[in-house]
C-alpha cells in the first residue's frame, strides 16, 4: 500500500496531536526519538475481534486460568482435546490487522521503530507488514512437541485433528503436542527475552501498546527500558501496572490513538534526530 502524503510526512488536519490529550506537549521530544521500542499486548488486537485477557470483557471474565496452565495440559487429556478443538474451530484464525498494527509498521517502515516485542500469539504484526517481531509468548501458527521441541505448521498438526486425532502425539518421539505457545507455569524462551530486554536498553522511547503490564517476565521489557533512561509512552484504555512509571499516557482505543500518535510523529520528519544506535 503506498503512503498518502499525510503518511508520507506532509502535515493534514490533526496532524499536531490535538485530538488525542496530552499528545501535543510531548511531540517535541517525541519527534527526536531515534530508537522506539514498540511493546504491545492483546488490547491491539481487539479492534480486529480478539478479545484480551483482563479488560471488561476479557477472556478470563468466563473462562477459567487454571485450564490453561501448562500442568492441566499435560495432566489432563480432557484439557488437551478442548484446547485442539477450540483451535481447529478457529475463531479467530481469520484475523485481520487494524489501524493501530499499521500504524506500527508504518513506524517501522520510517526507521523509528526496529523491533516490536509483543505477548500476543495472533501473528497479526507479521500480517501488516512489521518483521523483526519478538514473541515473548511465542505463535499460534506453529505446533510444538513438549518433548523433543520439534515444530511444525499449526495446519499439519490440525489434519490430524481433522481426521479424528483428538490429542494428537509426536510421531517421532510420541511426546505431547501442543499449539508453540506458552501457557501460564511455562517458562519463556530464554533467547525471546534476553532480545527483548537488550531491545529495552538501547531504545530512547519505548512504547506500550494495548497491555496492562501486568504480566512478569513479560513487563520486564518496559522498565528496563525506563530505567535505562528511555521515556516510557503508554497506549491503553484502562489503567497500567507501570502507570507511576509513564512520561506520557494515551487513553484510548489503540487504533485511533495510534493512528494519530504515528502521524504526528512523522508529521515531523526526521531534522534535528541523531540517527543509529543508542548504546
Amino acid at each position: 500500500m503506498e503512503p498518502s502524503s499525510t503518511e508520507a510526512g506532509t502535515p493534514g488536519p490533526g496532524l499536531d496531536g490535538a485530538h488525542v490529550p496530552g499528545l501535543a506537549e510531548a511531540l517535541p521530544w517525541l519527534r527526536l526519538a531515534r530508537h522506539i521500542l514498540v511493546f504491545t499486548g492483546a488490547g491491539i488486537s481487539t479492534e480486529s475481534g480478539i478479545p484480551d485477557f483482563r479488560g471488561p470483557n476479557g477472556v478470563w471474565k468466563t473462562t477459567d486460568p487454571q485450564r490453561y496452565t501448562i500442568q492441566s495440559y499435560v495432566s489432563d487429556q480432557s484439557v488437551r482435546v478442548e484446547r485442539w478443538r477450540a483451535r481447529l474451530e478457529g475463531r479467530f484464525s481469520d484475523a485481520q490487522p487494524n489501524a493501530a498494527h499499521l500504524a506500527v509498521t508504518r513506524l517501522q517502515r520510517a526507521g523509528l521503530a526496529p523491533v516490536v516485542v509483543t505477548q500476543n500469539i495472533d501473528g497479526l504484526h507479521q500480517k501488516a507488514g512489521t518483521v523483526n517481531v519478538i514473541e515473548l509468548h511465542g505463535t499460534s501458527s506453529e505446533a510444538m512437541c513438549l518433548d523433543c521441541a520439534r515444530r511444525m505448521p499449526m495446519e499439519v498438526a490440525l489434519d490430524r485433528v481433522r481426521e479424528g486425532d483428538e490429542d494428537p502425539h509426536c510421531e517421532l518421539c510420541g511426546g505431547l503436542l501442543k499449539t508453540a505457545t506458552i501457557s501460564f507455569g511455562q517458562p519463556l524462551v530464554a533467547a525471546d527475552m534476553d532480545r527483548g530486554i537488550d531491545e529495552a536498553r538501547r531504545c530512547d522511547v519505548c512504547l506500550t501498546v494495548g497491555s496492562t503490564l501486568s504480566v512478569w517476565p513479560a513487563a520486564a521489557v518496559p522498565v528496563e527500558a525506563a530505567r535505562h533512561g528511555a521515556r516510557l509512552v503508554i497506549v491503553n484504555e484502562g489503567v497500567t501496572d507501570l502507570d507511576g512509571m509513564a512520561n506520557l499516557i494515551l487513553s484510548g482505543r489503540a487504533g485511533m490513538v495510534m493512528t494519530e500518535l504515528v502521524a504526528a510523529i512523522l508529521a515531523g520528519g526526521t531534522q534535528g534526530r541523531i540517527q543509529g544506535p543508542r548504546w
